[in-house]
């Protein structure tokens, strides 16, 4: 396999989005070839033997080296600003790996209280078992931040725009703060992607990416990916090699193709999300709106300051509690009700009764997760068939 000959240093991302990470055989294909093998043959045991140990660069067997899924990495990797970046078979995965590979008995995390609600349960049910002590904190309360570091703190983890309220956590400020406490700061990019923000420009020293959502963009595949600095994503690749939880080639390939049209497609979907919000602040069933990219929203000037563009995610408190909200959901006829995001297809779902709802009610109300409350993430139809669509059940209420 050649690497191709033209040099992409100070490409733009939309360079990058296409050609970053190609590579071509002796074929000479245009689009990158899916390498369907679990394992490598070589030519003789003294190359089996280097590819073994490191030594010698090259495949050795695909649940940690594939060539389709290294393109992935590679071109993520330089979308994101990162030196390196793992792929996994998904995004909890992806945070699963982070933490088995850094931390250990003893150690103790900070994490937003507003995250996706499998976050949550992942660190304080199961990571806790293993002897991580972990610690949930309002995620713009940076007073509270402060003062819940402790001498063993190792891990700072933020999603920003949080799931589902959308708060925006300043990640240069956390990130000033994680350092100074001698911590890692890692950051959920899943609803911006590097198309709309680069964490690791701001600080931050790990991104996190459910590929599922955003990258896909059409709801086909399951994936995640860690990037940042290499000697932190070895680690994490060294759990991975012996843990398992690695990338599909198929899924590395379909991806590769989804980051091509990313700025594209998350541009549209931030403008159309834009226009549904400000049609659902004047609708009179609503009670309020969560999108930052309302002036209205606390955390406005702070996304517009280190984001390209909003997002296609938004929620919406409607008066009433959850058989309204149900009512609403129910009696859309285009939207999908689907618990997944960043699909072209506009989705809607209730946090409080799927995404969340293995939290307690208690961690569900710290985290604003109210019955009235549902997510919509807008997708790519035309707005204002979404519009119709939600007024069929707003209208009832």
């Amino acid at each position: 396999m050649t690497k191709p000959e033209q040099p992409l240093t100070g490409a733009g991302m939309d360079t990058l989005a296409v050609r970053a990470g190609t590579c071509t055989t002796v074929e000479g294909e245009h689009s990158e070839a899916l390498f369907l093998t679990s394992s490598y043959v070589f030519r003789d045991s003294k190359e089996a033997a280097a590819r073994f140990s490191g030594e010698q660069p090259g495949n050795v067997y695909s649940r940690y080296s594939n060539p389709t899924v290294r393109a992935f990495e590679e071109r993520l990797a330089a979308m994101e600003e990162a030196e390196s970046a793992i792929a996994t078979s998904s995004g909890m995965a992806a945070i699963l790996s982070t933490c088995m590979a850094l931390l250990q008995v003893g150690d103790h995390v900070l994490c937003s209280r507003s995250v996706f609600g499998t976050t949550t349960m992942l660190l304080s049910k199961y990571l806790q078992k293993f002897g991580v002590a972990v610690t949930f904190v309002a995620p713009t309360d940076y007073d509270a931040w402060e003062a819940a570091f402790q001498l063993n703190t190792r891990l700072v983890f933020v999603e920003t725009p949080s799931n589902p309220l959308c708060e925006i956590v300043d990640i240069q400020r956390l990130a000033t703060l994680s350092h100074a406490h001698d911590c890692l700061l890692v950051v959920d990019n899943c609803f911006c992607t590097p198309a709309l923000q680069r964490p690791l420009t701001l600080g931050a020293d790990l991104v996190v990416h459910s590929a599922t959502k955003y990258i896909d963009g059409k709801g086909r595949c399951l994936g995640g990916a860690v990037a940042g600095n290499k000697t932190l994503t070895d680690e994490i690749l060294g759990f991975i090699r012996s843990a398992g939880p690695s990338m599909s080639p198929f899924n590395a390939w379909v991806f590769l193709k989804g980051l091509e049209t990313l700025r594209l497609r998350m541009e549209a979907h931030s403008r159309n999300a834009l226009e549904v919000a400000q049609w659902l602040n004047d609708q009179p069933a609503v009670e309020k709106v969560f999108y930052a990219g309302l002036e209205t929203h606390p955390g406005h000037e702070l996304a517009a300051k280190q984001q390209r563009a909003f997002g296609g995610v938004l929620s919406f408190r409607v008066k009433g509690g959850q058989s309204e909200a149900w009512q609403v959901i129910d009696s859309t006829q285009i939207l999908s009700l689907t618990a997944n995001l960043g699909d072209a297809k506009s989705t809607i779902v209730h946090p409080a009764t799927t995404t969340h709802g293995r939290l307690s009610p208690e961690q569900r109300h710290e985290a604003g997760i109210t019955d009235n409350l549902i997510r919509l993430a807008v997708g790519l139809e035309d707005v204002n068939d979404i519009q119709q669509d939600l007024q069929r059940g707003l209208s009832r209420l």
